[in-house]
């Protein structure tokens, strides 16, 4: 689905760097998680329990080392157990989101809601190990578990190519089975390929995409190297080919017409699911479903601003189209009708959504389309672990994860009861779910130098460097990056920044952003700094140095000024002079070119917070 965010000014830049580091790890713990069970274990006592896949009644849950260790309806309580009162409540497997982009702090207001497994569907590998790492450890944290894509599978200029990073694509002359091998060797968890030429959507806008024969190539060569293939299709033709390819799931709903007995009866004989993020659906339709999750009490008072304003806002402009996302519920009640597994997902954070929050919304979209609340809980638990061959989470069974979640009431007869949380528990640990709590920053290295770009890759004494442009906000300007000898005061190298500033877009921008923790846009506290230093040569064009800090992700950055000229200078910006900056929660420094629209060219070398 193409992500209209409806940005402006600087707003726009504060959102896409936020959104462009899709790349990143997460920790492997979190400042904000709640202090750890009982050493013997606790107990959920007396709760309804639905075990993922049918209700078990009322039942105690034992849990222990982080997995479940028994249940039953006349356990005994260990001597020396927490107990937790499950009396009135109902106690579900942590829940899927099937479809997400995730980012910043996504896994954190993931696992909030209850959201403590999520699948990313495109993004930078380079985060592949650490999530690897994070999802097989039952140590306390207070983030999702998150299985990723990687690169989306897409055409050169096609659908998942704007997002300001750069992404290999598939042309005519591409080996497809050894571009596929390069993708899971970078570390995916499974292929995802977009099908996608904006034709669905009633413009006149076109896109490149993949052709029929590249579809069918590179899901044989992701199931010869036991990966699922999963596909973004847009139109009900596009669908067919895709399952007719041997997609393992089709993971949106088309847009242009409904789901036919033909199709059902095409995905039900290969055994394909469906993720139809009716979430975000319903945003294009403009029928207030985010808005009506902001205003629930029950969900309302631990959304962040972030999450209110991607709540608040819709995907497409116009009139509201309620057509669509009726024949959206349609499609959904005709596939699962014919047996096609449902899979809740809801392509958060799109406007319109926010994460965690949204599946509840989800759940009760699916159940609008003919699942009963039983089977729409098994299509945030049970079934997408089954799909995705989670073995070790989804169901509440002895020896499986203790990823759990207590609501007040009975969601198997109302399912907006998942909103009402009591707890959640991720790897047998409480979850803090007070968004209020905020980020913690990591305190600051002893190093002063950032980087000197002196060796053979472009890399940072602490934290990382990525390229950033308006693409991802609908903007077209371009920029590149390279290591080149000979820096400043004959040091031995620089990092030339190029590219070209396009017009058509409110706030254009292109550059090189330092983000300094390990975990994107997560703060560092470098309150005992006293300035940005950099050394600067290039085409005579005023550029900006925009500090990103606060305490959430995407605030409006700080901005200075400076010149680069055709000499090597040195450039000192006060940090004090950042208007409205919090170096104690540094975020991020971006060296853009903006205004006027052309090309650019400039080297940074020596870039310090001193």
């Amino acid at each position: 689905m193409k992500r209209w965010i409806d940005m402006v000014a600087v707003g726009a830049l504060a959102a896409t760097l936020a959104a462009s580091v899709l790349l990143l790890a997460p920790s492997n713990s979190d400042a904000q998680a709640a202090p750890p069970a009982s050493p013997g274990g606790f107990a959920i006592r007396d709760a309804r329990v639905f075990d993922g896949e049918r209700d078990l009644g009322v039942a105690t849950v034992l849990v222990r080392a982080g997995r479940i260790e028994a249940l039953g309806a006349h356990l005994q309580v260990p001597m020396g157990y927490d107990v937790v009162d499950g009396s009135g409540r109902t106690l579900l497997p942590g829940l899927i989101d099937a479809h997400v982009h995730a980012w910043g702090d996504a896994q954190r207001d993931a696992a909030r809601f209850g959201v403590t497994t999520a699948f990313d569907m495109h993004g930078m590998p380079a985060r592949a190990q650490a999530l690897r790492t994070q999802r097989e450890s039952l140590a306390a944290t207070g983030q999702a578990d998150l299985w990723a894509a990687g690169y989306a599978v897409t055409a050169p200029g096609g659908h998942g190519t704007q997002y300001g990073f750069p992404v290999p694509t598939v042309d005519a002359g591409t080996d497809i089975d050894t571009f596929i091998g390069e993708r899971i060797a970078e570390g995916a968890d499974f292929i995802k390929l977009i099908v996608e030429d904006f034709s669905a959507y009633g413009t006149a806008r076109r896109l490149p995409t993949l052709a029929a024969p590249q579809v069918h190539a590179a899901i044989a060569a992701a199931h010869a190297r036991e990966r699922l293939a999963v596909v973004h299709v847009s139109t009900l033709a596009d669908a067919r080919h895709a399952v007719d390819a041997g997609a393992d799931g089709l993971v949106h709903l088309f847009v242009d017409h409904a789901a036919d007995a033909g199709l059902a009866a095409a995905m039900h004989a290969r055994d394909a699911f469906l993720v139809p993020t009716l979430s975000v659906l319903a945003s294009v339709a403009g029928m207030g479903e985010g808005t009506a999750l902001a205003d629930d009490a029950r969900l309302g008072g631990l959304l962040t601003a972030e999450q209110r304003s991607t709540l608040a806002a819709r995907m497409h402009g116009g009139a509201p189209a309620p057509a669509g996302l009726a024949r959206a519920l349609d499609s959904v009640r005709l596939l699962h009708a014919a047996g096609v597994d449902i899979l809740a997902g809801t392509d958060a954070p799109n406007p319109g959504t926010a994460h965690g929050a949204s599946l509840h919304g989800e759940l009760a979209l699916l159940v609008r389309a003919g699942l009963t609340p039983g089977q729409a809980l098994s299509a945030a638990t049970a079934v997408p672990a089954r799909r995705f061959g989670l073995a070790d989470r989804g169901r509440i069974a002895p020896g499986l994860r203790a990823d759990l979640l207590l609501v007040d009431g009975d969601p198997l007869t109302d399912i907006t009861a998942t909103r009402a949380i009591a707890t959640v528990w991720k790897n047998g640990h409480r979850v803090e779910r007070d968004a209020a709590a905020g980020a913690v920053a990591a305190a600051a290295p002893a190093q002063t130098l950032v980087a000197d770009f002196d060796g053979d890759v472009v890399a940072a004494a602490f934290g990382s460097w990525q390229p950033s442009t308006d693409r991802m906000a609908g903007g077209g300007s371009d920029v590149a990056h390279a290591l080149v000898r000979g820096g400043a005061q004959g040091t031995a190298g620089a990092l030339r920044i190029h590219g070209e500033v396009r017009p058509g877009f409110a706030f254009p921008w292109a550059g090189m952003t330092w983000m300094p923790a390990a975990e994107p846009m997560q703060p560092v506290d470098m309150s005992a700094r006293e300035a940005l230093v950099f050394h600067v040569r290039g085409d005579g064009r005023r550029y900006s140095a925009m500090l990103f800090s606060g305490p959430t992700m995407q605030g409006m950055p700080s901005t200075q000024t400076f010149v680069a000229g055709p000499q090597w200078t040195q450039v000192r910006l006060p940090l004090a002079d950042f208007p409205g900056a919090d170096p104690a929660l540094l975020r991020a420094v971006a060296f853009t070119a903006g205004q006027p629209a052309g090309g650019f060219e400039f080297f940074l070398d020596q870039v310090e917070l001193r």
